[in-house]
This record gives C-alpha cells, sequence and structure tokens, in this order.
C-alpha cells in the first residue's frame, strides 16, 4: 500500500513540471503582450532616454524575449522568483507573506462553509421536496448568485460603519496582536463563507439525494436502524466525496483569486499584491504571483485526492 502511495504521488508530481511551465510560459508571454513600459511607469515621463536604457538593462528588459524567458526560468528553479521592479523587495519572501493573509481567510471560510454546507445540505436531502428542503436550497441560491464585493461592501456598512462592531479599515498581523488580527478578518472570513456556503450546499444536497438511492441504504433501513445512524454512517461518509473533490477546487480557486475581497476590506493579500503588480508593470511580481498560484492549485488538489480514502474506503491509491 505504501508503495503504491509513494507512485501514485511520485506521478502526481512528474505531471505538475509540464503544468508548471506551461503555465511559466504563458504568464510570461502574457505579460510582454501588456501595453505598457515598466521603466517609463517606475521614473515618469519625465525620465531621459539614458535614465530608461539604464533602469532596463538594470532589470534585463533590454535582453531578447527568450534569454528573458530561460534566465528567469532558470532562477525560479533555484528558488529565485527575481525583485520587485517597483518596491525592489526579493519577490519569493514578498509572496510568502502576502500568501499567509489570503490563507488565513481561505481557510477559515471554507472550514465554515464545510461545517455548515454539509449538514444543510445532508439535512435538506432527507427531507427532499419538504418546505425544508425549498427554504435550504432558496438560500444556497441565494448566497450563490450574491456578487462577493457587494456583500462585502454591504458587511462594512451594516456592521463597520452602522454598527461599529469591527474595524473597517486596514490590518494587523498576528504577530502584533492576534486579537486585532481576528477582528480585521471576521468580515472577509463571514462573506467568503457566506458566498461559498451556496455551491458547497447545494453539491451535498445532490450527492446526498443519488446516495439515499441506492441499495444499501435501503438495506440499512430495513435492518431497523435509525435515520439518524443511517445518515451518519451510510449516507454521510459516500456521500461527502464529491463535495471533498470541489472543496478541492475552492481552495485552488480562492487562494489566487480573492482580490476583490481583499481589495474591498483592503487587506495585503497575495490577489491584491497581484493586482497592484498588474498595474505597475511590475514583471517579476505577476510572474512569481502566478506561478506561485499555480504551485498551491496543484498541490492542493494532490491533498485532496491522497484524503479520498480517509473519506470513502473504497478510494485507494491503485
Amino acid at each position: 500500500m505504501r508503495s503504491s502511495l509513494a507512485s501514485y504521488v511520485a506521478r502526481r508530481l512528474v505531471w505538475t513540471l509540464p503544468t508548471l511551465l506551461l503555465v511559466a510560459l504563458l504568464v510570461f508571454v502574457l505579460m510582454r503582450l501588456i501595453p505598457g513600459d515598466p521603466a517609463l511607469l517606475i521614473l515618469g515621463d519625465a525620465a531621459t532616454p539614458e535614465q530608461l536604457a539604464s533602469l532596463r538593462a538594470h532589470y534585463g528588459l533590454d535582453r531578447p524575449v527568450v534569454t528573458q524567458f530561460a534566465y528567469w526560468l532558470a532562477r525560479v528553479a533555484q528558488g529565485d522568483f527575481g525583485t520587485s521592479i517597483t518596491s525592489g523587495q526579493p519577490v519569493l519572501p514578498l509572496l510568502l507573506e502576502r500568501f499567509q493573509v489570503s490563507a488565513s481567510i481561505v481557510l477559515a471560510a471554507v472550514a465554515a462553509a464545510v461545517l455548515l454546507a454539509v449538514p444543510a445540505g445532508l439535512y435538506a436531502a432527507w427531507k427532499q421536496n419538504s418546505v425544508v428542503d425549498t427554504m435550504v436550497v432558496a438560500a444556497a441560491t441565494f448566497f450563490l448568485s450574491i456578487p462577493s464585493f457587494w456583500l462585502g461592501l454591504l458587511l462594512l456598512l451594516v456592521v463597520g460603519l452602522k454598527l461599529g462592531l469591527v474595524p473597517v479599515v486596514g490590518y494587523v498581523t498576528f504577530a502584533e496582536d492576534w486579537r486585532a488580527a481576528i477582528t480585521f478578518l471576521i468580515l472577509p472570513v463571514v462573506t467568503l463563507t457566506l458566498i461559498e456556503l451556496g455551491v458547497l450546499t447545494r453539491m451535498a444536497r445532490a450527492s446526498a439525494i443519488e446516495t439515499l438511492r441506492l441499495e444499501y441504504v435501503t438495506h440499512a433501513r430495513a435492518k431497523g436502524l435509525s435515520e439518524l445512524r443511517v445518515l451518519l454512517r451510510h449516507v454521510l461518509p459516500n456521500a461527502f466525496a464529491p463535495t471533498w473533490t470541489l472543496v478541492g477546487l475552492v481552495l485552488g480557486n480562492l487562494l489566487g483569486g480573492i482580490a476583490v475581497l481583499e481589495t474591498v476590506f483592503t487587506l495585503p493579500g497575495l490577489g491584491r499584491l497581484l493586482v497592484d503588480g498588474i498595474f505597475a508593470r511590475d514583471y517579476p511580481v505577476v510572474q512569481g504571483c502566478l506561478l506561485f498560484t499555480a504551485f498551491i492549485y496543484v498541490t492542493v488538489n494532490l491533498v485532496v485526492d491522497l484524503c479520498y480514502p480517509l473519506f470513502d474506503p473504497r478510494v485507494s491509491a491503485e
């Protein structure tokens, strides 16, 4: 079992290399297609041609595109993502610092959404076509239809400004003051939880409905087991697998795609760093952000696949 698991992980890791290489190539090419000169953005319109040429030479922007890509890829393979053109900071430590903010929001929100969505979807499936089922589906559809930025602004207005329960601007790290850091993250986490609650609830309900129709569930009921035991022991473990797959996709997407929420709540996360880098034509930052996001996405989905046997004993690495 251990050898098959190790072989499976090794194959998946090998397949990630072409994926990351393709992502790196696409990112590099697309960044060069965006209009604008990074050197001109940094120095301004008053810069002389000599100053612009010097800055381009300093960052290697005067070299052929193929040479730039090969040089950048060789440095990335060594763990060096380059230096930010606008701030002068090394890109990799900057990515890791910003990723901590995004990860704290996404992990807390997805965990809360799963804890709420799975029981709600399971109960709605058990009460299919009842008033409770209709209310759960309507609530899930409602949250699924709300734009995240609109819900975030609404919570800022009501909870932050009107009620004054939490701060609305700024951010404090957990190292500085963990209590204050939690207060700054409450609204983003609540917003993201409500948004993801809809899609996870619908998936959990659909999976549970399919499982409830299987013969072994009928057999379990015929043996005289209580409905609660049937749901928790026989339906939940088998119905959770599709929801777990969706959780992996949601995590991968959110870890690199919450720039809108980070902008609404003025949080220094990875998504906001990416947006700022695009506007500033900061090639190393944008390339590093997208490549790092692709790596996180692949890693999260690999972890999700490896966790399948924990929820469904029928699944193995083989």
